[in-house]
């Protein structure tokens, strides 16, 4: 196996800014090109002993025993421990759903490991198709700023870390086509009812469109979306106040700030609500509204959110 020493340096320089700690790095490897390509620059660049791979049949093809049986051989012939997960995917939207057991078996293989960070292998080529999804849907900063590059994702303790979203996809295809080692083709990924798939297709037929420029900006707009929750969470530890069933929080100029401290104070009043959901209330210029059950009131220079109280039986 040769990796060229220039994609090994990008690979490295972006896990190291991305990684904080110094422990087992978890790799989720699914088999197809990207999470090969992925372990092949982790085996090049990384001391084996430091790595543990993951691999996780959906149950949801017949084909998913033996793919996984391929991401366990590639395994052994590089020396990295290998573990293959079984996750049960509950009714509903297929893809959405995979995910969330995915995530889910990989955090419990992270737990019994002692895994604090995993490495996904999503790339420039997902990262465009998903701004672009979000940019048809109207979201905001959070939804464009797309895949991050480190996140917790819920259901799963581990850091998720995303060191190939400088690269793209036809990059890492080469990397393993150059290799001894196979690659899992899911036809998933050519099944049009799913919409990152058309999403995929309209991208590659609008030869205008620069994925890599996309993944770019994306990169732009987390950083962004990083410094406004910063300057939130300063001020919710600045000035916030914790009061047994009501929170005040400060008001400011910044409609942005506004909205993540009144959104801040409504989760941990247990309530699920979106960033967009409370910016497009306070939008309104309403000074007191019931909002998923917490009553938020604006008084004087200051926002107050508590439970809203039960309703009274007939």
């Amino acid at each position: 196996m040769a990796v060229a020493d220039e994609l090994i340096d990008r690979f490295l320089g972006d896990l190291n800014r991305l990684r904080l700690d110094q422990g087992v790095l978890g790799l989720a490897v699914s088999g197809g090109a990207d999470s090969m390509a992925m372990l092949l620059l982790a085996a090049e660049a990384l001391d084996p002993e430091g790595l543990a791979v993951a691999t996780v049949d959906h149950g949801l093809r017949p084909e998913a025993a033996q793919e996984c049986a391929l991401v366990a051989n590639a395994c052994r012939k590089l020396g990295i421990p290998c573990e293959v997960l079984e996750a049960e995917v509950a009714p509903g939207n297929t893809q959405e759903q995979a995910r969330i057991a995915r995530y889910a078996a990989l955090g419990d293989w992270a737990q019994r490991r002692g895994i604090a960070t995993i490495a996904t292998a999503h790339h420039a080529d997902d990262q465009a198709e998903t701004v672009l999804m979000r940019l048809n849907r109207g979201s905001g900063l959070g939804g464009l700023a797309g895949i991050r590059s480190r996140t917790r994702i819920e259901g799963c303790e581990a850091d998720i870390v995303r060191p190939l979203l400088g690269f793209r996809r036809d990059e890492l295809r080469a990397i393993v086509e150059a290799s001894d080692f196979d690659f899992v083709h899911d036809p998933s990924n050519l099944d049009e009812r799913y919409d990152r798939v058309r999403m995929r297709k309209a991208l590659a037929q609008a030869e205008w469109l620069d994925a890599a420029a996309l993944a770019r900006s994306a990169k732009h707009l987390e950083e962004a979306e990083r410094t406004l929750q910063s300057l939130a969470d300063m001020s919710w530890e600045r000035s916030a106040d914790v009061s047994g069933s009501q929170i005040r929080v400060p008001y400011t100029n910044l409609l942005d700030t506004n909205a993540r401290l009144v959104r801040r104070a409504m989760l941990t009043l247990g309530a699920t609500i979106s960033l967009g959901e409370v910016i497009d209330f306070l939008k309104t210029g309403r000074d007191r509204a019931n909002i998923a059950g917490v009553l938020v009131e604006r008084r004087d220079e200051s926002y107050f959110c508590s439970k809203e109280p039960p309703r009274r039986g007939n």
